[in-house]
């Protein structure tokens, strides 16, 4: 059989340019370390160098992963990029092989992972799961109008490596991404710590310079924490922590912040809410909490809690520390009325 050196040769071009779209791609994404940069850069640089008019990422639910992914929420673009699927739907479509797939048949069977308006306007589609760690974690996808896009019986080696590069970022920015949540996060309750909670408050503060509005905090204390720990054992104090920075969390609007500031102490930051409606969310927390003791083994534990309360409306408050102080000494009053009361 006579070998066609001109095709030949064109393979090796193809293939050649290929490798130089990936390697620049490679060198683009190596240096970027956070998700939302990863995963922006990764999926313009995909677009415009391959010419495909959808690339996106589909992450499994329920992975470590996705507590690190939150900052993607602010990027309107990656709204539409990035979408959670069921774990099993992923699976069934890669089995154990975790080989890449490309498709223009039958495309109903992975709408699951198709961006939600463009399901019956795509015709072909190249899937390849991403790992991190050994664990598969989802797939990057692309979609194409035309059925000869891609085609199953097409070579799949350079997609292959696309998502081993990809699986490397993600690692490193996986890593990074720990390190900057472990300096700014408690490790027991996962709230914010005092270190992010000064900074918010001067943020705050400027905010307040320019705008005008209101600002202002509770402080709080957990009543008896110490016999809990005496009388049922430190573990049970932590799950308390845990149980009331939980409660805490879900009980405020999204726009508060919230701090484990020491020990059993807790601060909330509330934007633009006076003193007046700082003490309702306050009597709303503590009623939440009386009547929902938290359960541990066979036993109900009482929770409560003493709530100090300072707002910038009031005199004498001109900057964080004096906010925090105020709010300090109504805490250190309130408990000691709620021991004069026992």
């Amino acid at each position: 059989m006579a070998v066609d050196i001109d095709e030949i040769l064109s393979i090796i071009k193809t293939n050649e340019e290929i490798a130089r779209k990936l390697f620049e791609i490679e060198l683009k994404i190596l240096t970027i370390n956070n998700f939302r940069g990863l995963f922006e850069e990764l999926l313009i640089l995909i677009e415009d160098k391959f010419l495909i008019p959808h690339v996106w990422i589909s992450l499994v639910d329920n992975i470590q992963l996705s507590k690190y992914v939150s900052a993607l929420d602010s990027s309107s673009f990656l709204k539409k990029r990035v979408n959670i699927v069921p774990k099993k739907a992923l699976w069934q479509l890669f089995g154990n092989s975790g080989e890449p797939i490309l498709a223009n048949k039958n495309l109903k069977n992975y709408y699951k992972l198709l961006p939600e308006k463009q399901k019956y306007l795509i015709k072909s589609l190249a899937i390849a799961p991403v790992v991190l760690d050994g664990n598969f974690i989802g797939s990057l996808n692309m979609g194409d109008f035309s059925e000869a896009r891609f085609q199953p019986e097409m070579d799949t080696f350079f997609l292959s490596q696309l998502v081993v590069k990809v699986s490397i970022c993600l690692s490193n920015v996986t890593a990074h991404e720990q390190l900057k949540r472990l300096a700014s996060r408690d490790p027991l309750t996962d709230l914010l710590n005092r270190r992010e909670m000064e900074l918010a408050l001067v943020q705050e503060f400027n905010r307040l310079a320019r705008y005008g509005q209101p600002l202002a905090l509770l402080f709080i204390d957990c009543d008896g924490f110490k016999r809990v720990n005496d009388d049922y054992g430190h573990d049970c104090g932590d799950a308390v922590l845990q149980y009331l920075a939980h409660h805490l969390k879900n009980t405020i609007r999204p726009s508060d912040l919230i701090f484990r500031f020491a020990g059993d102490e807790f601060v909330i930051v509330l934007p633009h809410q006076t003193l007046r409606e700082a003490a309702i969310v306050a009597g709303r927390l503590q009623h939440y909490l009386h009547k929902n003791p938290m359960e541990f083994g066979d036993h109900l534990i009482p929770i409560s809690i003493s709530i100090g309360i300072s707002s910038t409306e009031e005199g004498g408050v001109s900057d964080p520390s004096s906010l925090l102080r105020k709010a300090d000494q109504r805490l250190y009053a309130a408990k000691n009325q709620r021991l004069e009361a026992i």
